[in-house]
């Protein structure tokens, strides 16, 4: 099961990071904090080229899953600034066009994160580590 939602994660991430390059690219750059406006494509699409090694990482990589797992869930916290921005600023974007759909939509960025961990065994080698340490 966990393998099934790894590979799910990995797929999904590298779909949207070619959305990113391709299909999406103005409607990511709607989600770029106001901060880094000025810089919006190439933050959509240097977190595009992320997600897709991200992506094949999780798929591919299952010997490295920990540590890809860390990461993943590293990244969807940084682009979390992104999704309040939208928020904040009222952006519609992905069909986003409510501050309710935005307020929604910023409640699953931690399931992401969890789904992350816990699908790559990174959740459960902390806790065992944690066990270890005390």
């Amino acid at each position: 099961m966990k393998k099934a939602l790894q590979i799910i994660l990995g797929v999904a991430l590298a779909y949207a990071g070619i959305s990113h390059l391709t299909t999406s690219r103005q409607e990511f750059q709607a989600q770029v904090p106001t901060l880094l406006k000025d810089y919006a494509d190439f933050v959509v699409l240097a977190s595009g080229v992320i997600e897709i090694l991200l992506g094949f990482t999780l798929v591919f990589l299952w010997r490295y899953r920990i540590i890809v797992g860390w990461i993943v869930a590293g990244f969807f916290i940084a682009v979390f600034p992104g999704n309040i921005s939208q928020y904040l600023n009222h952006v519609d974007a992905f069909g986003l066009d409510s501050d309710k759909a935005r307020a929604i939509r910023l409640l699953f960025q931690p399931l992401l994160v969890v789904w992350a961990l816990w699908s790559t065994g990174a959740w459960r080698s902390s806790r065992r580590g944690s066990r270890e340490r005390t």
